[in-house]
């Protein structure tokens, strides 16, 4: 069998809410119905078109089908999903439009979309987990609030990624070997396998691995850029500093899963295992429009390292005839980046003259341009007991306790060479600001669904969930005291226990303290902030089902989401508090023509109160504030056709109305707001498309002694707003639409098979995110407003009209797989 087995909860197509599988060409000649799939998202095992919410599953056999290897690749299957991914590990997820435009800062808000894997929460706020696809039994996507069963930053949906389980009945086993090129770009290879041993009659154990070379295909090319208040020049491609490279943003990554099961009994089982992955991954995955197509002009080198281990316990068993699952799990994950932070050196040069305070210990002017070297340290600890009274039951029960804790640790160096030593952070070589703290995110739950049958035809829910919530933020942040005597960082030490200063004695921030009572926090200077803010709340559900029969249903939902607030880590600004998701939905699941068809959808209206809105200010730090109000209408429908024996339809889109529903102001208490600062109401919120679609065709057919498939794909959506103000969107621009086209072609004898395949075929350039280094009306595009009137600084020279780059998806590109099956 191979690594994604066929398995008879089969997968959906993409963008259904209730999908279908795609036959295999060895069951083209079975009746050309569509098969059951069956789901585990109100945390019991259910056929999905039973289940009245709305739901999106891609089974084992479709992520085969779409050649699924990662987040990104089956999220551009998912219409009401968007993403900004800034590279592997920095990918954040949004659902029905549910975005502000945030800057996913480490001290910002949480994810508003949850992410489990198995029954373990492994949702952070640095990226989401971008977990290696394969030996998967099913990836679960949970449109809408869910508030009562995955609680925190499930504000929006959630996204579970299911793997296979050791199977005690029978050895299996599979590898595929892959290798592709990029149109343009390099070239990419996989290597992965599995094996699952039974040890006995009542224990296995399976083993599954991984490596893979991910092709480059955005160039650093050769550059020079020039600094104004000083003339210097600095280039990426002179001995000892020559990052000039073509694909430069290549990777390799490379991880294993071990899953343990052990039938204690009839009724009890215990599930250990361990899963781990090391990304290494150079360059940007983003170009520069002004310097060319898929091309950058970056003058440091850049890279990341993202490591993450988990280990997870499950004991499912009976008490009586209730079901009992525990989960418990510990996340460890790790990342080490170094980035480029040249643009945000050069235009505050250009606006503000800041190269020209930056000397070496000599007193002469050097190269003030800032590089970035990060480690961002992430920690989780999670359990969950959950009870299930018996489901033939007329009145059943669904509930537990939860508790969740996260440690973030943060260092971040904004590093300039040579830099003077008294303008060093004190301990810390040519850094001129450190970040170096440590992030805490508690939470506890009681949870419950109570499902009542009124009638064999209407089924009533009714859920609520009891939270408490704890966020506190400790550490030094700042310049030193000797850069910026009256500013943040080391002017704010103060004699141990060395808290944050007052932000009701704003004077007391520029008082100077002696460095030798100082408390050093993990080797920064002092404790310049602790914070800390904590919440209770609930969030509730009402669910009504009507079944006309065992094909068709209908229902209405009242669900809430919530996200936690938190801490600033700017002392005058206030913590900012949970902000609050209301769905109002009604959908339905209903299957046709003798099970040919099944078309389903939902239409729904939520109301998102005071959301968390997070910008730059000052010094470029993030801020966070609740503020603003606003709806997000939208409509899913999804159908799929299993038209003949060989030939299967799979069509589906969203359509959303994402705006502000008042006035919006970034500034506090800034009364009237400044134009650039305000969002009318009806702005369209930024981030999600407001139609994304796709269809896929598929045929089987029989050669001889060779079973085959061609499969064919379309995904499209319109253009999205990068930015939330008008103000700055005159200097992002918008994300452009795009279509993209997949093609592939199979053929398999025996336990083999290869596979020829064509993403992107016609070498569509996708804009999936944009962004720029500082702050948009500084490091933004041709509006900027030194452009008209450039400082009359020596050797001022611009070196191309704007710096807001571009993500791209990959450009075209042609691939072969190789499988064999034990």
């Amino acid at each position: 069998m191979s690594g994604r087995r066929l398995t008879t909860a089969l997968p959906l197509a993409p963008l259904l809410l209730a999908g279908v599988p795609m036959a295999h060409a060895q069951d083209a000649e079975q009746s050309a119905l569509l098969e059951e799939v069956v789901v585990t998202a109100q945390k019991q095992t259910e056929n999905l078109q039973a289940v009245p919410m709305s739901i999106q599953a891609f089974g084992e056999t479709k992520l085969e089908e779409l050649r699924i290897n990662n987040m990104s690749d089956y999220m551009k299957f998912m219409p009401s999903v968007s993403v900004q991914s800034y590279g592997p590990g920095f990918t954040r997820v949004f659902m029905r439009g549910v975005a502000s435009g945030d800057n996913g800062n480490h001290s910002g808000p949480m994810p508003s979309v949850g992410q489990y894997l198995d029954e373990q929460p492994i949702t952070t706020i640095v990226g989401a987990l971008d977990i290696h696809i394969y030996d998967i039994e099913r990836v679960e996507m949970l449109a809408g609030p869910q508030g009562t069963l995955y609680g925190a930053s499930s504000q929006s949906g959630t996204i579970r990624t299911i793997t296979n389980k050791p199977d005690t009945s029978a050895f299996s086993a599979s590898y595929d070997l892959q290798g592709s090129y990029v149109s343009e770009g390099d070239s990419g290879y996989t290597a992965e396998g599995y094996v699952n041993i039974p040890i006995s009659d009542t224990a296995a154990v399976r083993l599954v691995g991984w490596y893979v070379h991910s092709p480059g295909y955005i160039d650093n090319v050769k550059g020079e850029m020039t600094f104004p208040t000083s003339g210097i020049t600095m280039t990426n491609h002179e001995p000892g500093h020559n990052f000039a490279k073509n694909n430069y943003n290549d990777g390799d990554t490379y991880g294993a899963r071990a899953l343990l099961k052990i039938d204690l009994n009839d009724n009890w089982s215990i599930t250990p295992g361990v899963i781990g992955q090391v990304a290494n991954i150079n360059g940007l995955f983003a170009y520069d429009p002004a310097i060319g197509d898929l091309k950058v002009s970056h003058f440091f080198k850049e890279e990341t390292k993202d490591s993450w281990v988990q280990a997870s316990l499950t004991v499912e068993g009976k008490i009586g005839n209730w079901e009992m699952v525990y989960a418990g799990a510990y996340l460890d994950r790790n990342q080490h980046e170094r980035n480029d932070y040249s643009d945000y050196a050069y235009w505050y040069d250009v606006c503000c003259g800041y190269g020209s305070s930056m000397v070496n210990d000599d007193g002469d002017l050097i190269n003030p341009a800032q590089y970035i070297k990060g480690k961002d340290g992430f920690k989780m600890w999670s359990n969950e007991l959950r009870f299930s009274s018996p489901r033939d039951n007329r009145l059943r029960f669904t509930g537990g306790l939860f508790a969740q804790s996260d440690e973030h640790r943060i260092e971040q160096r904004y590093m300039v060479d040579d830099l003077a030593t008294d303008y060093w952070v004190t301990g810390w070589k040519d850094t001129i600001w450190l970040t170096e703290q440590t992030r805490t995110d508690d939470s506890y739950a009681a949870f419950g669904e109570l499902y009542y049958d009124i009638t064999d035809k209407l089924t009533a829910t009714a859920g609520i969930r009891l939270f408490h919530t704890n966020n506190d933020l400790k550490g030094f942040f700042g310049f030193s005291q000797g850069f910026n005597p009256g500013g943040t960082g080391e002017s704010q030490c103060f004699p141990s226990p060395g808290y944050y200063v007052d932000p009701d004695d704003p004077d007391s921030a520029y008082v100077p303290s002696d460095p030798a009572t100082w408390n050093s926090y993990y080797g920064a200077p002092c404790v310049n902030l602790n914070k800390s803010t904590s919440e209770s709340g609930s969030t509730p559900k009402f669910n009504l089902a009507y079944k006309f029969d065992e094909d068709r249903m209908v229902y209405l939902t009242y669900s809430e989401g919530f996200r936690p607030g938190g801490v600033n880590r700017r002392g005058t600004f206030p913590p900012y508090k949970s902000d609050y998701l209301t769905n109002y939905e009604a959908g339905w699941k209903t299957t046709w023509a003798d099970g040919r068809v099944r078309f389903n959808g939902a239409a729904f209206v939520q109301e998102w109160d005071k959301f968390q809105y997070s910008f730059l200010g000052e010094n470029g730090l993030t801020n966070v504030r609740n503020a603003g109000q606003a709806q997000i209408s939208g409509i899913e429908t999804y159908v799929d056709w299993a038209a003949t024996d060989q030939w299967r339809f799979s069509a589906g889109a969203t359509w959303l109305d994402p705006k502000l529903t008042q006035n919006f102001c970034q500034a506090i208490d800034e009364d009237p707001c400044e134009p650039e600062n305000l969002a009318k109401k009806g702005t369209r919120l930024p981030v999600t498309p407001t139609f994304k679609g796709n269809l896929i065709a598929r045929y089987t057919f029989k050669i001889g002694e060779y079973d085959g498939d061609l499969q064919g794909s379309y995904v499209y959506q319109n253009d999205v707003e990068a930015e939330l103000l008008p103000y700055n969107r005159q200097f992002t621009g918008k994300q452009d639409a795009y279509g993209v086209a997949d093609f592939s072609g199979t053929l398999r004898r025996g336990p083999y098979s290869l596979t020829l395949y064509i993403d992107n075929a016609f070498d569509e350039r996708a804009d999936l995110f944009k962004y720029q280094e500082c702050a948009v009306e500084v490091c933004g595009s041709a509006g900027n407003p030194y452009w008209n009137d450039p400082p009359a600084y020596p050797g001022y020279s611009i070196p191309h009209p704007y710096t807001t780059y571009t993500g791209p998806n990959q450009p075209r590109t042609i691939g072969l797989i190789f499988r064999q099956e034990f």
